[in-house]
């Protein structure tokens, strides 16, 4: 018994780990192992501003152009933000800025507080 639950838990450690590294352990996979599963193929990290403004990730208001130009050392934007807003545009076809501003009410939301700034809680006290 104990010999499976190691078992068990020697599997999930690796795939965890597995899925920790994809990004570094993907080019290094056979193209035939690839092509038996379509959503590797479609993983690419997005970790400088060269590449997020490729994808479509700068706008007049956000302006990720300025960083390239000013050659920003910073490695890019938030790798998970990133990839919640380009979910975000594709689902429901909206532009850049639309989709920062659906993630932040999002997050705001999550926190208890309205698209206004407001707190949701009856307790709060918002003046005196």
């Amino acid at each position: 018994m104990l010999f499976f639950i190691s078992l068990l838990a020697f599997l999930v450690l690796f795939l965890m780990l597995v899925f920790r590294y994809r990004a570094s352990l993907l080019p290094h996979v056979p193209a035939g192992i690839r092509g038996l599963f379509p959503t590797l193929n479609n993983y690419q990290p997005l970790s400088t501003f060269a590449a997020q403004i490729g994808v479509g990730m700068t706008s007049s208001d956000f302006d990720l152009e300025a960083n390239v130009r000013d050659e920003d050392s910073r490695a890019g934007l938030d790798e998970q933000g990133t990839r919640e807003i380009m979910e975000i545009m594709r689902r429901e076809r909206v532009n850049f800025d639309q989709a920062r501003l659906i993630r932040h009410n999002r997050i705001l939301a999550q926190n208890g507080i309205d698209p206004t700034g407001m707190p949701l809680d009856s307790k709060a006290v918002t003046r005196l």
